[in-house]
């Protein structure tokens, strides 16, 4: 999952950047409204943090703007301006959800979790694909009930994948699902990670396979339930 922080607070922005790419997430930061258009007219967001209080463009003008392109991208508004009236105003235009500073970063992660599930279509907090279960909340994947350890890098990409299960997901995509604008990966990174992916679920009756010169797509192996 992709997601675009926007935050001119050098200190907070560096720290939700660090938790969030923990968390297996890639994300892209800007400090301005201005960029933060730019960044969405060109790029492909599940999910946009937005402050408000923001230099050269409003944090909701921002909002109006990209609402105003019949752009549905999920908007959680992240401020310090939390009066009743900012907060009306905030989901009138089009935010899904609004929290405010000072914030709990469990909170925070628990809201994101939610938009993207609902961003994904999916009610369920659980999606279970052969043996393989992945828990929305908890962005963890078990099998037959035991967890699998998935390192950060290519959990997202497992979980692109999975919320997309039997259908092929193109190389471009899962480029903008598991790397932001700082990362330089190419596309043998890209299955390089495929690789060490397939050898991760091979015991767990999933494999990855190969749509050539399109992308990858999540499929039942051999003895997949």
């Amino acid at each position: 999952m992709r997601l675009l922080l926007v935050e001119d607070n050098d200190a907070l922005s560096e720290g939700l950047l660090a938790i969030l790419r923990g968390s297996g997430y890639a994300v892209d930061a800007v400090a301005d409204g201005t960029s933060a258009l730019a960044a969405i007219a060109t790029e492909n967001f599940d999910l946009v943090v937005l402050d408000l209080n923001l230099p050269e463009l409003d944090g909701l003008d921002v909002l109006r703007a990209i609402r105003g392109r019949q752009n549905r991208t999920a908007v959680l508004i992240l401020t310090a301006r939390g009066s009743p009236e900012e907060r009306v105003k905030g989901l009138d235009l089009g935010a899904d959800d609004y929290l405010t500073k000072p914030f709990d970063v469990s909170e925070l992660e628990a809201r994101i979790r939610v938009l993207l599930r609902r961003q994904a279509g999916q009610r369920a907090s659980v999606v279970t694909f052969g043996r393989v279960t992945l828990d929305l909340v908890s962005r963890s994947f078990s099998s037959s009930g035991a967890p699998i350890d998935i390192p950060a890098r290519e959990l997202a990409l497992l979980e692109t994948l999975f919320l997309r299960a039997g259908k092929v997901v193109s190389k471009e995509s899962i480029m903008q699902s598991v790397t932001g604008f700082d990362d330089e990966l190419s596309a043998n990174a890209i299955e390089q990670y495929v690789s060490r992916l397939r050898r991760r679920l091979a015991p767990h009756g999933l494999t990855v396979r190969t749509a050539r010169g399109i992308g990858y797509y999540l499929d039942r192996g051999e003895d997949g339930a």
